[in-house]
Order: structure tokens, then C-alpha cells, then sequence
């Protein structure tokens, strides 16, 4: 194994290759639905408290 400059990031060649994009819509999404979902858990709690 030779010495490798590790301040170079073209030489990282065993790096995972990343759908940034994909991860980015995946995020977005997981995170809309959890918060939809505590938004309409409080809502049906307003609404049954009221």
C-alpha cells in the first residue's frame, strides 16, 4: 500500500458511493410524515379535549 495523501480527496477511492438526492427525499419525506403525524395526533387531542 503506498503513501497516500489523505488532504486529497481523489484518492479516497473506497469511499461508499452516496445518492446524495435520494438520501435528501428520503430525509424530507421521513420527517414530513413523523411531523404529520403528531399533528394530527394533537389535533384529534384539541378536538376531543374541546
Amino acid at each position: 500500500m503506498e503513501n497516500a495523501n489523505v488532504q486529497d480527496p481523489r484518492l479516497h477511492v473506497n469511499e461508499e458511493p452516496r445518492n446524495d438526492l435520494h438520501d435528501l427525499v428520503v430525509g424530507f419525506s421521513g420527517m414530513f410524515g413523523f411531523m404529520f403525524v403528531v399533528f394530527t395526533i394533537a389535533v384529534v387531542v384539541k378536538y376531543i379535549i374541546s
